[in-house]
């Protein structure tokens, strides 16, 4: 999934603790996603690598190709881009710092604030490039010594870097906001005018320069070192599984085997070596979770959420009108549909492990790469010819790393790296339809970061709002395909099944993260939680959400240690439900529209960062602020499920 964040000096990728100016400033997409984590394999094999040995099943999956970032961890060019940020960075405040309110009161205030800014940005690309390529490549390899080095020596040496820009943006907001308006009135200043509007939106929550540079400077042993240590220990846990020894990726694959026994094999083999590391995960947990109380009590936000809506520039009103309407609905969604599914299996209850096993009735068949590939630009290039060009330079141009590999960080993910280079792609393909929903997921981030792209640097990321919305379009998009092509009753139900349980994992599921993060970050200001009490509130809320047809049996209080979200991103969560119904709700407007959708579609896609999510929402008559929208949204859900019930 991908990550939202700001802008490319944002050292620890994972904490957007609160957007802060001076935090927004000293750092924004750096090690960026560490939410989501990058790549590379080993220093020089990684960068040239071509494709993974063909599986004879899924054919020839691609590994990714560095080299439009750097050739390699120790290539001299990353050495002379380490030095050039750190001169550039020091040159920047040797020629602003201590002048912006005096400059912008001048008859050219604006010209020269606009060129500050573009060298500011200019700097923010080249971190962005620096830290895209280290976090990538620690994607690819978690566990290798000298990549986790340089990782770790390009975040520092980024964050040493950026401390000399931490007041530009402090500055800026001490500005008179009617001789800021005024310089704005230039054209070359007024282009970056959504820019510095969200930049001052962070002005009540910034601290006295000292201050922000000590947070600043202190991240790299403090949050920064916390999510590396969670990463790394995650990557490095074995699950012994019929004898095996499996990292957590295939564990969690096994899952969804269609063999009950291995399903719950590896369920046990997870809750076995969690519960052993449980007291390391509860202490980054509890750690995590005060270092973002103190940095918001001194930013003074009043709620545990704030900090996360700030940076997403969505109000908290509307979050919270989001997660009632989901909790309302678990009866109708989730408690139904797992009821069913029960029925399906011939059981009252489903044991855990069984939430999201293969139905009886569904295809076992492999989806070939190709395959994927083909259903998925089809399904692209049918909506707008131009999406498909622009998800087809991910499979030509070699920007998607598939193989799962010993080491590889979990999951999926598009990172969007810089507006001078591209988005890279990483998953952990196996050839399941989720797999080939997932790809559609990250290539509908991939096509959104491109298309952004052109607002540089500080205006292209999206915030959270609806950086989910183009993924799951694309999801929809594939589902749809799939489904109009497929024949058999069964595998149409089968199908429709698995959509239904994405749909439950995307916002039901989500929602039920968020209201765990929110008991532990509460709990937490009463003093540290044990991995028992932490487990008893994860416990909690899983019951609500999953409904009485789902068994939790003991091994899964422990389930909570591996969601990285909680870790690198505090209450991003909620974003996938978020996106997940607006696009239910964009869907719809599709259906009915006359011609000219996706090109509104993909002006909307392309405005980046540059505009509020409900201005973005106005052409298609979408306001996130009616209290029926999510209702409305939600109710697509419901109706595939009375659609699955009334096929028996």
């Amino acid at each position: 999934m991908a990550p939202r964040s700001s802008s490319a000096l944002r050292k620890s990728p994972a904490k957007p603790a609160a957007k802060s100016a001076a935090k927004k400033v000293a750092a924004k997409k750096a090690v960026k996603t560490a939410a989501k984590k990058s790549v590379a394999k080993t220093a020089k094999r990684k960068s040239t690598a071509g494709a993974a040995k063909p599986s004879n099943r899924l054919g020839k999956l691609p590994e990714w190709n560095l080299t439009d970032l750097y050739q390699s961890i120790d290539a001299p060019e990353v050495a002379r881009d380490l030095d050039k940020l750190d001169a550039d960075c020091l040159a920047f405040e040797t020629a602003y710092k201590g002048k912006i309110a005096e400059n912008v009161a001048t008859p050219e205030g604006g010209n020269w604030l606009a060129e500050a800014v573009r060298t500011y940005e200019a700097i923010d690309d080249l971190a962005g490039r620096l830290a895209s390529y280290a976090g990538l490549a620690h994607a690819g390899d978690t566990v290798d010594p000298a990549i986790s080095k340089f990782y770790g020596d390009v975040s520092e040496r980024i964050t040493a870097a950026s401390v000399h820009l931490l007041f530009f943006a402090l500055e800026l907001n001490r500005v008179d906001d009617d001789l800021l308006e005024q310089a704005m009135e230039t054209p070359a200043l007024g282009h970056y005018r959504p820019w510095i509007e969200d930049l001052r939106k962070d002005k009540p929550y910034q601290l006295e320069d000292r201050v922000e540079q000590l947070f600043h400077e202190k991240s790299v042993s403090g949050y920064a070192a916390w999510n590396r240590q969670f990463d790394q220990t995650i990557a490095g846990l074995r699950f012994k599984v019929g004898g095996k020894e499996l990292a957590i990726e295939p564990t969690l694959t096994l899952m969804q085997d269609r063999d009950p026994a291995k399903r719950k094999a590896a369920a046990e083999a997870l809750a076995k070596t969690f519960k052993a590391n449980e007291r390391t995960f509860a202490l980054i947990t509890n750690t995590l979770a005060k270092d973002k109380e103190i940095s918001d009590r001194w930013r003074g936000f009043q709620d545990i959420a704030d900090s996360r809506h700030l940076a997403n520039r969505v109000e908290r009103e509307v979050v919270d009108a989001l997660v009632a309407s989901v909790r309302a609905a678990y009866p109708r969604l989730s408690h139904r549909y797992y009821a069913m599914k029960a029925r399906w299996f011939k059981k009252k209850k489903l044991a855990y492990w069984d939430r999201n096993a293969p139905l009886p009735f569904a295809s076992s068949a492999q989806i070939g790469w190709d395959d994927a590939k083909g259903t998925i630009l089809k399904a692209y290039g049918d909506f707008s010819p131009e999406m498909a060009g622009i998800a087809g330079r991910f499979f030509d141009d070699r920007w998607i790393d598939a193989p799962v590999r010993a080491g590889k960080a979990p999951g999926a993910f598009s990172h969007p790296t810089t507006p001078s280079a591209h988005p890279y792609v990483l998953m952990n393909y196996q050839g399941k339809p989720r797999d080939v929903m997932t790809l559609a997921h990250e290539l509908g981030h991939g096509v959104h970061q491109v298309l952004a792209a052109k607002n540089g640097a500080l205006m292209a990321p999206t915030p959270l709002t609806l950086a989910e919305t183009a993924s799951v379009f694309g999801e929809m998009l594939t589902f749809k395909r799939l489904l109009a092509q497929t024949k058999s009753a069964k595998d149409r139900q089968a199908l429709l099944a698995g959509k239904v349980e994405d749909m439950i994992n995307t916002v039901v599921r989500q929602i039920a993260f968020y209201s765990f993060e929110r008991a532990i970050h509460t709990e937490r200001r009463n003093g540290e939680l044990t991995a028992e009490r932490i487990g008893e509130l994860w416990l909690s809320v899983q019951g609500e959400s999953l409904g009485p047809a789902i068994e939790i049996k003991p091994g899964y209080e422990t389930y909570w240690m591996y969601i990285p979200h909680f870790i690198h991103s505090p209450f991003y969560v909620y974003a996938y439900a978020f996106g997940d119904c607006l696009v239910n709700s964009l869907y719809a407007v599709y259906e009915h529209a006359s011609e000219g959708f996706a090109e509104r579609y993909l002006a909307m896609l392309s405005a980046g960062g540059t505009k509020h999510y409900s201005d973005l929402l106005k052409p298609f008559g979408l306001d996130a602020k009616d209290p029926k929208f999510w209702d409305g949204g939600l109710s697509v859900i419901e109706n595939l499920i009375a659609e699955l019930e009334a096929m028996g």
